[in-house]
Formats: C-alpha cells, structure tokens, sequence
C-alpha cells in the first residue's frame, strides 16, 4: 500500500510523508476490522483501498485549495472524502456529519487513533443540523450520497456567501448537472465548474463538480428529507 499511495501521490502532484502513510496504514487496519461486523464499504483489500479510497479522495486537494479552510463532510459514511483530505491537509478545520450513530461512533474512534482531536464527529441528518451549523464553513464535500439536485439542497446551505460546494461524481455528470441547474440557482449557487480527474493506477475517471455560493440561501432550504427527495428542486 506504501508504494501504491506514494506513486499516486507523485502523480497527482502532492507531497507525501511517513506520517501520512502511518495514518493512512491506521485507517486502513481499523476501517478492515470494523468492516466485519458492519456494513462500511464495498471496497476491500489494500491496493483496492488505496487507489479507490484514499487516492480517489485525495485527488481533491490537486483540483482545489483545502489549506486552513473549513470543511464538512456531509454524508460522510466511512469517513470519505473527509478524513484522506485531514490526512493530506491536517491543517483544515474538519466535521464529519452522518445520520448513522454506529458510523459515527467508528469516525470518532478513528480519528483518536490518527490523533485528530479537533474533528468534529456528528451524528445528525443534514437538514435538521442546519439552523445550528449553516452558512459556517468554506467547503462543504460529498462523495455518492445522492443525485446532485438533492445534494445542492442538503449541502449548499451549511456554505457561507463565497465558500463552495464539491460533490464528487462519476466520469460523466452531464445529465445531473442539467437537472441541477435550478437547484443550484434557487440556493445560491453559480454556474458549476467541473474538473475531471483520473485515480492514480487505475482507468477510472471521476469528476469533481464545484459550485460556488454567491448568494445567501433562501432560509426555507433545507427541506425535510422527504421533500427534497419526493420534489427535488
């Protein structure tokens, strides 16, 4: 996995250290033996976790400047894309938001065992969080939760006036982008901005779709989760 993770790194232009690979080695062995007693991701095996977790996560950092900013991670299931990019940027300010208590619980314990005592680990559904939390955080990120005219709504209000909303999607994200665009007008957003991106490796390409927020978000948004699901915008 070392050699795996430091040739992608090279390629995706990012450094990378032995604290790095140490926290990535932690997270990997913890993540391998809570996954067989629960349900926490599909992918297994070291190589396969490397490349299409940690490095496929990472890439984000090459496409945008996560440096001292604010993240949440919503939707964070295993802790992905929120805990690679701690790993690579350890400077970012991190919340990792899931509705599940048992995934939440596995969040906390890891980042005790990666010495990351200032990760916020909350166990809440987005739209019922957001009068607590919204319009407080520079980026918020999203990895296969959702289509992205339900992720707009859930994701857009927790990011302040100039922050931005990454979702990560697959190769070809023509068709949500088309059926987000009202979405991503009515809650703030401008014109999204994709950036495609290979995982190091592999053949696989993904996207990275990129909304900035210019305009506050109507305070009605949020939706409950019904709603936005039943009428997405």
């Amino acid at each position: 996995m070392q050699q795996t993770l430091k040739d992608g790194f090279e390629t995706l232009k990012l450094p990378f250290t032995d604290e790095m690979y140490g926290r990535f080695k932690i997270y990997y062995d913890y993540l391998t033996e809570q996954n067989a007693v629960m349900n926490l991701t599909a992918i297994t095996g070291e190589e396969d976790t490397a490349r299409l977790h940690f490095l496929d996560c990472a890439a984000l950092c090459s496409l945008y400047n996560f440096s001292g900013a604010s993240v949440i991670d919503i939707g964070t299931g295993a802790g992905f894309p929120g805990l690679p990019l701690k790993i690579v940027k350890p400077d970012i300010s991190l919340t990792l938001l899931d509705s599940h208590k048992k995934r939440v619980a596995f969040l906390s314990e890891t980042c005790r065992k990666l010495g990351f005592d200032d990760v916020h680990c909350i166990s809440a559904r987005a739209e019922e969080i957001v009068p607590d939390i919204g319009g407080s955080f520079d980026i918020a990120v999203s990895r296969a939760v959702a289509r992205l005219n339900i992720l707009c709504e859930l994701c857009l209000p927790f990011v302040h006036i100039g922050g931005v909303f990454i979702a990560m999607k697959g190769p070809d994200c023509t068709e949500e982008l088309k059926e987000a665009s009202n979405a991503i007008s009515v809650l703030g957003g401008a014109d999204p901005e994709v950036k495609q991106y290979n995982i190091p490796g592999t053949d696989i390409f993904h996207s990275a779709v990129i909304i900035k927020k210019v305009r506050r978000t109507p305070a009605e948004y949020p939706r409950q989760f019904g709603r936005i699901k039943k009428s997405p915008l």
